[in-house]
């Protein structure tokens, strides 16, 4: 058929657009002809059976027309169009005990929104009288209308007039289901595309599994039809919509190469590239390295021994407090290095993924992304220690990442409820309607507004468009406006509220004059928080009160922009504030959540939030992979997920549950005082795992694998058995089929399908999502050692649109009693009980088989802020200290992990929980300078020449590891310094404190409560390293101080009583006073800390300090008083006596 007739094809009403042309049988067109007046006359059988015309040509003749360009799926029906409009405009309620409502919001803001995909847009009037609702709207924000007559009407007086007959309330004739016309026919020049409509027939387990039925053929059929329409066009050579349906060699076809001049079709046949590349590091670096590792190992191990052997006769307490100690700084220098004997780089190969999953090819024409969904959590639980600028500028980087945007969704999930983070979220979706096109015209790096107007040097270099200057011109002015939108929210929120009570007030006072009541009676009402229309905010009110405070409140999500269309949306000129032709307009998916909140439940922290998201988004959305970020961690590079992507989706792929990130910070003092760059973790320790079985999760910039947080084994994985796990058995892999989707028992030998509701929830829509998401997941299986793959081209179909019973499907899912009895937090989703749940879920991943990857990119992925002042930074490594306590006395220990666990990954987690214990005898060893001094004795009897060979030795290799490992690693001598003087400072501090409550948690039972780290957005014009100069007092610093003034102490009384002495014993003096000094010179960032910026220090914490050292030091006296010369006895009559 000509491509003219596939346009005037008459549909049936059951099947125009509908949802079954979708998920279900093909799109089938009845065959028919043309009269003389220009109109079509069906011939399918019932028409022909009527008309007389019956032919043996037409009999069961049905005609496939696959969806070209020319030929796309008509318009879904106006009640579609309609329920997803009504979802994006409400706000979902609901929780335990409660009915889930849809409270209908005319205005979500106080400012105007204009883009169609935002809750909240405004649109022309309903014309039914009495009636103040809007009408619906396409993707382009044009006004709906499902009669000819053009007549206005919103939702509900549509719905209304279905059900009454069907009649339009202008024209007062039927609403037209049938024929189209020519003048009926939509418009798809213009860019938009329609949302196809929800399936009421089949189930969503049903329409997600259609896209997995296996075939025996090498391309898979499409979702949408039973047709295979991309092997259609491989096998017409792609020449279908030229002019012919079959068009045999003509000018500009090759028949040679099967395809067109310029390369227009690619054919099949093409060298398989990888996506990755693991580069390992230079034999001359890595292997010098190693050997000085053993070389230190060997030498540790005879100073060890000449020390035990060689006691102090003069002083066997300071002999033996300092063996301890070096024993176990030998031991935990063991559990830190060896992990490192295998650090490796890998790069990636975006323009190979890119021709993969974004170019037209024979199996996929339409050009469409394959990639699949992605959806992106930020979570939030304090307004005022996380400002809502900070998290909405790192929701505005997301929005303008580069990814496909049908197939990216974000979700903020806000732990407060507090109406200031909803309004802020909204104004950063009306903002996005300006910044994300602008970001795409002109490839703006980096996305986040605020970092990208603050850069330093020149704007224009390599910008090639005229009007980028006159662009960022506009926009910058209008970023200014919406700072001074969302700085003002408290009081516009504070003053709004305080009118409406004031009213409620009056109301009340009005109606207690109209009954008779009592004057003198008190008027009592509820100082409620009042949103921008005019109702109660069903969070957090300021004024706390039943079922509207902190703890206690019922699950909100709000869609504060819809999905959007399938294919792009281009601008036009004058559309916008910006010139936007040939720019994609369309936004994310992006969605407000609030989970539900009870007294009497624990809800786990941020664990506890984000497996709520977790499952809000399995119901909405169901992006195979999940990238978390924190608030104040924003997109640098807009590139940054396809570069994770690379990885998930190369060959081994789907082996890997998730890719992490570095953290870079922004904000920090330029010498790092307290090493808040922490580069030899991130640039050293964490790309030494990566040649292992991966990083350990750190928290924020980690993309991870839904399938793997669900608590699933992956599809193969080693098991390591024999000494030092030499021995290595692979277990049976899955039962594989032609890219066929596994069913629940094969994923788990263990798991039957009755018992989904005991691990995930008595969810049926989150259980059928499981397979799903495990399937879209795989790479594509176009090599043979992709073993777990899928075909290409089936991710090509767009998303379902959202439906009010599917937003209600995800309120319930994120209430407080939705995990009773079940198994998240356990083994599925982020695993609870620890401070430090980020390292936990790792660990039970890879406990399982899972490998991790480590992503350095060339320009960084995320970034954000770090603590910079003291206080503040001691109390992060406290809970990061913590968390690694309860780690080691509970069952994530990873002396208890499995034998799919590495043997040198499980050093590493054994140091991750081992690491805080080194506080004690680091206290003790920083004390030992000061008490030799004192005593005047030291470690060794004498500093012979043995002693000294090996302190140099010992020096030497750890001078020439540091040398090495800043080689492979990147980082500077510097770097490693500051880090040195940060483990000591923490160790003396943070860690003996973490330790303390450990004990305390395990011992007592009591439990350690946190407050969040305070993100700073500061003003522009004030100093941006303000905070470092700020003191804030807290215990943790007593002990460093203590160090500080005995040692210093130490060294001025030994001192005078060697110049003062008759045989005075330079030798045991140096080495005390080198030895100090080297505790003294760690403990410099720490004093410089206390000084402040003007020097201002509590003097609470000198008087404290100082009375502890001069405790400390008549104790000793006390203990071990000196003994008197001759000399002395005479003129004194004794020793001295401790009074």
């Amino acid at each position: 058929m000509s491509q003219n007739t596939s346009k005037k094809a008459i549909r049936s009403p059951g099947s125009s657009g509908g949802p079954s042309s979708r998920n279900g049988p093909a799109q089938t067109v009845k065959f028919a002809r043309r009269t003389s007046s220009g109109r079509y006359i069906s011939l399918s059988r019932d028409d022909l059976d009527n008309s007389g015309e019956m032919s043996g040509d037409y009999t069961n003749y049905t005609v496939h027309i696959p969806q070209t360009p020319d030929n796309q799926p008509m318009d879904a029906s106006v009640a579609v169009k309609a329920e997803e409009q009504y979802v994006s405009n409400s706000l979902f309620t609901g929780g335990f005990n409660s009915v889930t409502r849809a409270h209908l919001m005319d205005k979500v803001i106080e400012s105007e929104v204009s883009h169609p995909q935002m809750a909240g847009a405004k649109g022309s009037s309903c014309a039914m009288p009495a009636c103040d609702g809007k009408v619906m709207k396409d993707e382009r924000g044009e006004d709906v209308d499902p009669c000819e007559c053009r007549f206005k009407i919103c939702r509900d007086c549509y719905l209304d007039a279905t059900r009454e007959g069907g009649v339009c309330p202008g024209c007062k004739e039927p609403y037209k289901t049938g024929e189209y016309d020519d003048d009926d026919m939509p418009n798809f020049s213009i860019g938009a595309l329609p949302l196809p409509a929800p399936s009421n027939e089949d189930s969503k387990m049903e329409r997600g599994m259609s896209l997995m039925k296996p075939n025996k053929s090498m391309l898979m059929r499409t979702q949408t039809s039973d047709f295979d329409h991309n092997r259609f066009l491989f096998e017409t050579k792609g020449t279908y919509g030229v002019g012919n349906a079959f068009n045999p060699k003509q000018a500009g076809y090759d028949g040679e190469n099967e395809g067109f001049d310029g390369g227009m079709m690619e054919t099949m046949e093409k060298p398989w590239k990888p996506l990755t590349r693991k580069i390992p590091v230079p034999a001359a670096i890595l292997s010098p390295y190693r050997l000085f590792i053993l070389l230190r190992f060997v030498f540790l191990f005879f100073f060890l021994s000449w020390r035990i052997k060689h006691p102090n006769e003069d002083a066997m307490w300071l002999w033996a407090m300092s063996i301890v100690c070096e024993v176990w700084f030998a031991f935990s220098w063991i559990l830190d290095q060896v992990p490192k004997l295998c650090p490796c780089s890998r790069s990636t190969d975006l323009a190979v993924l890119k021709e993969k999953f974004d170019m037209p090819s024979p199996s996929n024409p339409t050009g469409r992304s394959d990639l699949p969904g992605m959806d992106v959590f930020v979570s939030t639980a304090d307004p005022d220690k996380e400002p809502p600028l900070v998290t909405a500028n790192t929701i505005l980087s997301i929005l303008a990442v580069d990814y496909p945007v049908e197939k990216l969704a974000c979700y903020i999930s806000d732990d407060g409820g507090a109406l200031l983070t909803f309004e802020a979220m909204a104004e950063a979706a009306s903002f996005a309607d300006l910044w994300v096109p602008f970001c795409r015209k002109h490839n703006i790096e980096p996305r986040n507004p605020d970092s990208y107007f603050n850069v330093k040097g020149d704007p224009t270099k390599g910008k090639s468009r005229s009007d980028f200057v006159k662009d960022r011109r506009m926009i910058k002015r209008e970023y200014d406006e919406f700072k001074v939108r969302i700085n003002g929210l408290p009081d516009a929120i504070r003053r709004r509220s305080d009118a409406f009570n004031a009213r409620e007030e009056m109301k009340k006072l009005k109606h207690k004059r109209e009954t008779g009541a009592d004057p003198l009676e008190p008027i009592k009402i509820q100082k409620a928080t009042w949103m921008a229309d005019g109702t109660h905010w069903p969070g957090t009110w300021a004024s706390p009160a039943a079922d509207h405070k902190k703890g206690d409140h019922p699950g909100i999500l709000q869609v504060l922009l819809k999905p959007p269309s399938c294919d792009p949306l281009v601008g036009c000129d004058g559309e916008k504030l910006i010139d936007c032709t040939d720019v994609d307009i369309r936004l994310p998916m992006f969605v407000y959540v609030s989970r539900e909140k009870r007294s009497g439940y624990d809800h786990n922290k941020k664990a506890g939030a984000m497996n709520c998201l977790v499952r809000a988004s399995a119901v909405l959305s169901n992006g195979p992979f999940i990238l978390n970020l924190d608030c104040d961690h924003y997109i640098y590079n807009c590139q940054a997920i396809r570069e994770g992507m690379c990885f998930m989706m190369d060959r081994g792929g789907d082996r890997i549950c998730y890719i992490q990130f570095p953290q870079r910070f922004e904000g920090v003092d330029p010498s790092d005082r307290y090493a808040n760059h922490n580069t030899v973790f991130f640039d050293s320790n964490m790309r030494a795992l990566d040649g292992l079985q991966g990083p350990v999760y750190v928290g924020t910039g980690c993309l991870f694998r839904r399938f793997a947080l669900y608590g699933f084994d992956p599809p193969r994985a080693k098991e390591y058995t024999g000494w030092f796990g030499k021995k290595k058995e692979t277990t049976a892999p899955r039962p594989e089929g032609e890219g066929q989707a596994l069913h629940a028992d094969e994923f788990d030998n263990e798991l039957d399908v009755a018992l989904l509701p005991k691990r995930f929830g008595n969810s049926t829509v989150l259980s059928e999502s499981i397979p799903i998401a495990e399937y879209q997941g795989r790479p594509i299986a176009d090599h043979p050692g992709i073993l777990h793959g899928r075909p290409p081209g089936v991710l090509t179909v767009p998303r379902e649109p959202l439906d009010a019973a599917t937003v209600a499907e995800a309120v319930s899912v994120i209430s407080c009693w939705y995990e009773d009895k079940t198994e998240w937090g356990d083994r599925v989703g982020w695993i609870y009980g620890s401070v430090t749940e980020d390292v936990v879920t790792g660990y039970r991943m890879h406990n399982r088989g899972w490998r991790s990857v480590y992503c350095i990119t060339k320009r960084d992925a995320f970034r954000g802020s770090a603590p910079i002042n003291l206080t503040d930074r001691l109390h992060q490594v406290l809970r990061w200290a913590t968390g690694s306590v309860e780690i080691f006395f509970s069952r994530n220990n990873a002396i208890l992990a499995s034998s799919k666990m590495k043997i040198l990954q499980r050093l590493a987690y054994l140091n991750v929980g081992i690491y805080p214990f080194t506080s004690p005898f680091l206290l003790l060893y920083c004390f030992l300078p000061a008490l030799s001094l004192f005593s005047g004795q030291f470690i060794v009897q004498t500093l012979n020449v043995t002693f000294l060979v090996y302190l140099l030795i010992i020096s030497v290799s750890l001078i020439a590891l540091a040398v090495l490992e800043v080689k492979w690693s990147g980082i500077s001598l510097e770097e490693l310094w500051r880090n040195e003087q940060f483990w000591l400072i923490s160790g003396t501090s943070a860690h003996i404190a973490a330790v303390v409550q450990g004990l305390l948690k395990v011992i007592a039972g009591i439990e350690i409560s946190f407050t969040l780290t305070s993100k700073a957005a500061g003003d522009d014009n004030e100093d941006i390293y303000a905070e470092l100069y700020m003191v804030k007092w807290t215990s943790l610093m007593i002990l460093p101080i203590t160090i500080m003034m005995t040692n210093i102490l130490a060294i001025a009384v030994a001192f005078s009583r060697t110049v003062y002495s008759e045989i005075p014993q330079w030798s045991k003096l140096l080495g005390g006073v080198f030895f100090s000094f080297w505790v003294l010179a760690h403990l410099y960032p720490f004093a410089k800390g206390l000084m402040g910026k003007r020097g201002k220090t509590p003097t609470i914490v000198f008087v404290w300090s100082g009375l502890m050292a001069i405790t400390i030091s008549l104790l000793y006296i006390a203990i071990n008083p000196p003994k008197p010369t001759g000399a002395v006895v005479a003129a004194t009559g004794g020793g001295f006596q401790f009074p």
